[in-house]
């Protein structure tokens, strides 16, 4: 296993990050562990033992080596109506004869749905069940395309706690829906339409958004496929829209709501404009671009390249002087809106020139030269610095301080304006070109440097974004900040892991004003008019003439009352409200808001919201935020949040790097030209689409296996430690249906053990007739089931998924199948139906374990069980969910089989090490009385776990052990003897080791002599030591053990 395989848990128990020296001191013990587990697998290969207990081991055998691969499956056609219940078909038809997910996963999803199975089931009168309330408002994915695999996580982890849940007889809710997604869906619908030179502006608002109507009911109908196939159990009766008419009065609600407190407010400030999308941007929609230094970048709507990265130094004259004052910009084409230049209070440059004025070189305009210690560094640059209040962040507040003019110089598509004066109608980027040119002609340039930087992008657009001022609807959130995070240190919300709380915690402490205005035309238009007064002239950017109601005729009842002596006309604005807005309320507008609905009665809050980190601020901060402000409660109790999924080599996820992956394509399969195929299909420009199909070759050079859904979401399950990403490799996806079909088989197995007679006891409780091997599974199934209830309880998804893996791979299939062959086949009758009981309690509590992870396997294999009697329940999905039992607890018993597991090993390793495989004589000497009981009672069934043998015997002192046996230990109270005088050629026997003997020192001798080499510590890379090392030692391990092998051969010849 090589390092990049050990996965260490990045968690303290408390849910605090553990240090890097914590995680390489766990990961350096968990490789050496693997190692020893490696090593001894080798050895005993041909024992019956449990496997090595590390999954990742177990995962790379079955990826390297997999077994031969049956013929293709026929595709099963089901003989059931789609939403009825499905028909088995018997396990010898050829479509079930070997496990196919496409063959398993099919009707089972419509069944559930149409029994009503995923709605919260209630009491009698209409209450929550006495076991409590489960519930998660599912993160409404966007209507702007098809899921990825992140979504893929999203419905494995939730699903996975509400089918738990479910099982535990909670009554549980998991609400579905869908977000409008406002300048994402725009934009992906303009660039649809422009394919077909369609434009938006040419169709007006009206058209253009039934346009976007089409494509969302195109989409939102794609992503509800997709998620019905990973199997999310949704009540689907509950599914909303962040547009839909009840969302949409919430919408209006909430807004109507925080202005009369005060809380919205209209303010004409800087924000983040997209020129060629003509919208205000969020946050979330800011890609920033590291500059190391002169670079051309690609902007849309330049035919040309634009240079960023350098900085222009200039001069500006100053008045009734012959002196200049120097400055510096990125941006030369904003000087236009320069108001200021400052310099620090106490530099002796320019104390001199404190209150004087500089002149415009391009406009008849002059403008003061003021003291500002908070903008100006004396040691940076001149220490002079050019203010530009209305397009720039920082001198919009140096502007705000000195009470500067703020002049805006911009058109909304990027063009300077009339006060810019002839400069007027010049894109910008093509302005800054002749700045600088004018500049060298007045004398005034000064010269350029390279410059580092970042550079604002709009990730919709790929345009640079441009500080812009303009009016706007504000949310003030100190006061909802404190609140929140309030909400967070009482524990009334729970976040976890602790690296996502701090996130939390920084995003409250340094929260500003939220800009929820967008000039699109897709989305809640803002539910406010501007009152427009017969013979006066108001700034739409002044809040007093405007009017905020719930529609036109309230609208008109406001402006009567306020407006009573004038003459007006009411315009609604044309602006709609931040995607986001709508987004935070979801938790409460989908269970009816502002309505006190018997669903907000019954299910809010909320228990749980699950998403990624990545969305704390735009999303979770602002459904708190709003959640305490609208409804007086938190909108849910506890916050997880899940990895980022990144490709195998950690990088993030991109369709230009041809390393996203749809979900379906990995449940069904694909080849890499269907792959190729589909980066057509998108908004990538040819180039881009050379690079990705690289990047699918280099990733997915067989294209990708059929999957199916359980072994994908076993996998995410799996993958999800708490960790920030996820390095995800498909070939693990791939080694988890090798698992599905484990299960499959070993059911199928089971089953044929059974008989078709066979009926369970009515309880799982042990009859008393349990054999030692029966309490050894059942003690290992109990710890199982403690494991997974609490793995999922305190959301170690990792811990759960391997507990389970280990029971079912390592103790069931490996163990008990295989050893109690001999009680189902040839023990007495009670053995016999002793022993099958137990498989069946093994089998049906081991599906029931895994249906939370796994539901499409565990349905499948659960319906073909018998029942116990009195059992009516009528699907997996439904039933009890096994928990730790008193009943089930076999310390001792555990610990004797353990016992027999190692004495049994101990004599197949002798019987191999010397190639006994038949007429095998073995002596079990046991040191005390319990041990001697205990081995005499089990001899039987270890005679059947070894072929080479016909019978052993158990003695109590080693004088009954004849001359000529080789020995070893199983224990401190164990010793194992194979008789080996009269078996073997001893001396043909020392030859052969002897030569593996001279093997091993040559390879030792020749990897000392690379070690000792002159400068090797020097030139060898580290991967090289750490290969040398590991020859090194095993090569000394298997001198030694070979020397020890001749020796004891040498004293059998005495």
């Amino acid at each position: 296993m090589s390092s990049s395989e050990i996965q260490i848990n990045p968690l303290n128990p408390d849910g605090s990050p553990k240090t890097p020296k914590q995680i390489e001191k766990e990961k350096k013990k968990a490789e050496k562990m693997a190692k020893f587990l490696a090593k001894k697998q080798k050895q005993n290969q041909n024992q019956p033992s449990q496997k090595s207990k590390t999954q990742d081991q177990n995962q790379k055998n079955q990826a390297t080596a997999p077994k031969k691969e049956t013929d293709a499956v026929p595709e099963y056609f089901p003989e059931n109506k789609p939403g009825e219940k499905k028909i088995l078909p018997p396990l010898d038809h050829p479509s079930f004869k070997s496990y196919s997910p496409t063959n398993v996963e099919k009707s089972w999803y419509e069944w559930w749905d149409a029994q009503g199975f995923f709605k919260p089931q209630l009491t009698e009168d209409g209450q929550i069940k006495p076991e409590g309330f489960f519930g998660i408002p599912a993160p409404p994915p966007n209507v702007t395309g098809a899921l990825h695999i992140g979504h893929a996580l999203t419905v494995a982890i939730q699903d996975t706690l509400t089918r738990f849940y479910r099982m535990k007889g909670k009554t549980t809710l998991w609400l579905p829906g869908f977000d409008h997604a406002g300048i994402a869906t725009q934009t992906v619908v303009e660039k649809n339409l422009a394919k077909q030179n369609i434009y938006r502006k040419d169709l007006g608002r009206e058209k253009f958004v039934e346009k976007v109507w089409e494509w969302k009911e195109i989409y939102h109908q794609k992503i509800k496929n997709q998620v019905k196939k990973l199997g999310a159990s949704y009540d689907w009766s509950r599914e909303a829209f962040t547009m839909d008419p009840n969302l949409s009065e919430a919408v209006i609600e909430a807004f109507v709501q925080l202005y009369d407190k005060g809380i919205v407010y209209r303010e004409n400030k800087l924000v983040n404009w997209c020129v060629h999308l003509e919208t205000a941007t969020s946050n979330s929609e800011i890609e920033n671009k590291n500059i190391p230094s002169r670079t051309l970048l690609k902007v849309p709507g330049y035919t040309e390249k634009v240079e960023f990265g350098v900085i222009t130094s200039f001069a500006y004259p100053i008045v009734d002087s012959d002196e200049k004052i120097v400055v510096a910009t990125t941006r030369p084409e904003t000087l236009f809106g320069d108001t200021a230049v400052a310099v620090h209070p106490d530099d002796p440059r320019y104390k001199h020139l404190h209150g004087k004025f500089v002149q415009h070189p391009f406009l008849d305009r002059k403008f003061p030269i003021i003291t500002d210690p908070v903008a100006v560094d004396m040691e940076f640059g001149t220490g002079a610095v050019k203010i530009t209040p209305a397009h720039d962040t920082n001198d919009y507040e140096t502007g705000k301080r000195n009470k500067l003019d703020f002049i805006n110089i911009m058109t909304e598509d990027g063009k300077l304006n009339e006060n810019c004066g002839t400069w007027a109608g010049m894109k910008r980027f093509d302005a800054r070109k002749n700045v600088i040119e004018a500049l060298k002609e007045k004398g005034l340039y000064i010269g350029q440097n390279d410059n580092e930087m970042v550079i604002p992008t709009c990730s919709r657009s790929g345009d640079i974004l441009e500080p812009y001022m303009k009016p706007q609807w504000w949310v003030s959130q100190s006061t909802m900040a404190h609140n929140a995070a309030e909400a967070v240190k009482s524990g009334k919300i729970q976040i976890t892991p602790k690296f996502a709380e701090n996130d939390f915690f920084a995003w409250c402490n340094n929260l500003h004003d939220w800009c929820i205005s967008r000039q699109l035309w897709w989305g809640h238009r803002c539910p406010a008019y501007f009152v427009n007064i017969e013979g006066e002239f108001h700034d739409s950017g002044d809040g007093r003439y405007w009017i905020v109601a719930r529609n036109l005729e309230e609208a008109e009842e406001k402006a009567k009352v306020k407006f009573s002596d004038k003459k007006y006309t009411l315009e609604q604005d044309e602006d709609v409200l931040d995607t986001w807005f709508s987004s935070g309320l979801w938790p409460f507008a989908t269970l009816g808001w502002p309505k006190n609905s018997i669903d907000m009665q019954r299910f809010y809050p909320f228990n749980l919201l699950e998403t990624g980190w990545d969305i704390i601020f735009n999303w979770v901060l602002r459904m708190i935020l709003l959640g305490i402000e609208l409804t007086d409660n938190v909108p849910f109790k506890e916050v997880y949040c899940h990895s980022l999924v990144r490709d195998a080599q950690g990088r993030k996820m991109s369709k230009s790097l041809g390393n996203v992956v749809d979900p379906l394509d990995v449940i069904k399969g694909i080849s890499l030209e269907e792959l190729n195929k589909q980066l057509t299909l998108g908004n990538l420009d040819p180039r881009e689409i050379e690079i990705a199909k690289k990047g699918q070759k280099d990733s997915y050079p067989n294209g990708i296996a059929e999957c199916g859904t359980d072994a994908l979401r076993f996998a995410l399950c799996n993958y999800s430690t708490g960790a920030k990403d996820i390095n995800l490799d498909i070939l693990r996806v791939e080694g988890y249906r090798k698992f599905c079909n484990k299960i499959y088989q070993a059911t199928k197995f089971a089953l044929m053990r059974l008989g078709d007679d066979f009926k369970p006891e009515e309880t799982n409780k042990p009859t008393g007739n349990e054999s030692l091997v029966e309490k050894w599974i059942l003690n290992k199934l109990n710890q199982a089931s403690k494991k997974i209830n609490e793995g999922l309880e305190n959301r170690q998804f990792m811990d759960a998924t391997n507990s389970f893996y280990l029971f079912f791979l390592n103790e069931l299939c490996d163990v008990y199948i295989e050893n109690s062959k001999y009680l189902i086949l040839e023990g007495t009758p009670e053995q016999k139906q002793s022993a099958r009981n137990t498989l069946y309690t093994c089998i049906e509590s081991g599906l029931k374990l895994l249906h939370p992870f796994m539901p499409y396997v565990t349905e499948e294999m659960w319906q073909r069980l018998p029942r116990r009697a009195n059992d009516t329940t009528p699907s997996i999905v439904v039933s009890k969910f096994p928990e730790y039992s008193k009943d089930l607890e076999f310390i001792e018993e555990e610990e004797d089989y353990e016992m027999i597991l190692d004495t049994t090993k101990a004599i197949r390793s002798l019987l191999s090490q010397y190639n006994i495989s038949k007429h095998g004589t073995v002596f079990v000497e046991c040191s005390t009385k319990e041990t001697f009981d205990i081995v005499h009672q089990q001899q039987e069934l270890i005679v059947s776990l070894i072929k080479a043998v016909e019978q052993i015997k158990v003695v109590e002192s080693i004088s009954d052990i004849p001359a000529g046996c080789i020995l070893q230990a199983a224990s401190s109270e164990i010793n194992t003897h194979v008789l080996l005088k009269g078996q073997i050629d001893i001396d043909q026997e020392i030859k052969k080791f002897q030569k593996k003997l001279d093997k091993s020192i040559a390879i030792k001798t020749s990897v000392e002599k690379i070690m000792d080499g002159k400068d090797y510590n020097a030139k060898a890379s580290e991967r090289a030591k750490q290969n040398d090392t590991e020859r090194f030692e095993k090569a000394k391990a298997d001198i030694e053990s070979l020397e020890a092998t001749i020796a004891n051969l040498e004293k059998l010849k005495l």
